[in-house]
């Protein structure tokens, strides 16, 4: 069995640490750089946000770390060391033991997650039994337990998934998430589909359970309202790159990219009254990305420098912004 000495970490020190990570798609048509060279840190009790519009590389960095890529889908440089170990070079024999163990996924798309023709009693039993060595009765309680935590009653363990609301679906995946207590969480889309009331219910899920143990979690969303609720820190993603990193405060009042403040200019706010923006255009191929900047052919701020040279992504007391105007901006 593999063992990353996660128990050892304390709170607010690194949990997984992402270190020059490239992912591409070898496709019929080219090579697509889906993650192209991306560095970040989650730490011991943290909730961190990765957002971005659709194909930025939120979903393939998550399932690259579960090594769940298809097949096209190849790690071609970094590695993410989790605890004391770098998680992207685990031989087979050992991915098994490390998955749902120390980092588990809450997938988009309940529904889809669930087996449709097993009671959701027996799916979680059954996941309990395959990583961890216990009899079955205990296994059993332990799953009630968890459905319980998640504000689930016990009767709705023997149902079948297609006897369950939306919201009550989303939550038995995160109660299946937390099956074997992993120190890592990753949820894609985690309120998507649901209704307003349902998301709320959602996001104070995640609130009582950091109450009540030191896991962390990475959301992955197109929602800026979720991550604003729920997350210490926010990245930004565009186009395979990460454009802006800073913590949650910061990034919504003071946003210094030019993608970021279009991201949140595109939402509407019930605080104050304010123009809806859009970002114009449509994202970059990413088998041929532009030169320079991939965000200046939509950017309402490029200058030359823009078009023929990639901005380094810079830290200044933990904001990190990738763009040659930050200063201006």
């Amino acid at each position: 069995m593999v063992e990353t000495s996660t128990s050892k970490i304390s709170i607010g020190e690194p949990l997984l640490q992402v270190l020059g990570l490239k992912i591409y798609y070898h496709i019929s048509q080219g090579i697509v750089k889906a993650v192209d060279d991306i560095d970040f840190t989650v730490n011991c009790g943290e909730f961190v946000g990765l957002s971005g519009e659709s194909g930025c590389g939120k979903t393939t960095t998550a399932m690259a770390l579960l090594h769940i890529l298809p097949r096209e889908g190849v790690v071609e440089a970094g590695q993410a060391i989790f605890g004391n170990q770098d998680i992207l070079s685990l031989k087979r024999k050992d991915i098994q033991a490390f998955r749902w163990k120390e980092i588990s996924m809450v997938f988009q798309g309940a529904m889809n997650s669930l087996n449709p023709v097993h009671r959701v009693i027996d799916q979680m039993v059954e996941t309990i039994l395959i990583h961890d060595k216990m009899k079955k009765a205990q296994a059993k309680e332990l799953a009630l337990e968890l459905i319980e935590s998640v504000g689930i009653d016990r009767s709705r363990a023997t149902a079948y998934p297609h006897e369950l609301s939306g919201g009550m679906k989303q939550r038995l995946m995160i109660a299946l998430a937390l099956v074997l207590h992993p120190p890592l969480i990753i949820t894609d889309e985690p309120t998507t589909a649901l209704d307003v009331m349902i998301q709320a219910q959602i996001l104070d899920l995640f609130k009582k359970l950091r109450e009540k143990t030191s896991f962390s979690l990475l959301i992955i969303t197109h929602d800026l309202s979720v991550l604003a609720e729920t997350c210490d820190k926010v990245i930004i993603m565009y186009a395979g790159k990460i454009v802006e990193e800073a913590s949650t405060g910061i990034l919504f009042n003071e946003p210094a990219h030019p993608y970021t403040k279009k991201l949140i200019a595109s939402f509407p706010s019930i605080l104050a009254d304010k123009e809806i923006d859009y970002i114009p255009g449509n994202p970059p191929d990413l088998i041929n990305p532009p030169s320079g900047c991939n965000f200046h052919p939509r950017c309402d701020y490029a200058i030359d420098k823009c078009k023929v040279e990639e901005p380094p992504l810079v830290d200044e007391d933990g904001h990190r912004v990738a763009c040659h105007r930050r200063h201006e901006l």
